[in-house]
């Protein structure tokens, strides 16, 4: 399975951004979706998920401004970004959690999509 992500770039400051995160195939057991970055000297962190019943969890600096979604027919997770700030430039990564079987997870990352905020 490949994750390719997309939707990176270079926005100003107050601007915003989606990225798209599709799997190259179906996944089966599919569980939660995810998006981490890792700012340059910084170690990668999570940013949000949601979980296979639609659950979402973010990280605070994203509370109020990030959303995430996902189109599990698809196999696509989705991070809407508005009132983007310097302190979101970062590599985004998508991440996707399979559950086949009881005892067995399998962890997938896309390749990283770069977002530069900058005016």
């Amino acid at each position: 399975v490949q994750l390719q992500a997309s939707g990176g770039g270079l926005v100003q400051p107050g601007g915003f951004l989606r990225l798209s995160c599709a799997a190259s195939e179906s996944i089966f057991g599919l569980n939660a979706m995810g998006w981490y970055r890792q700012a340059p000297g910084k170690q990668r962190e999570l940013v949000a998920e949601i979980s296979s019943g639609g659950s979402t969890n973010y990280v605070d600096s994203a509370k109020g401004r990030f959303t995430i979604s996902r189109d599990n027919a698809k196999n696509t997770v989705y991070l809407q970004m508005n009132s983007l700030n310097v302190e979101d430039t970062a590599i985004y990564y998508c991440n996707v959690v399979a559950k086949p079987r009881p005892g067995v997870t399998y962890r997938y990352w896309g390749q990283g999509t770069q977002v530069t905020v900058s005016s």
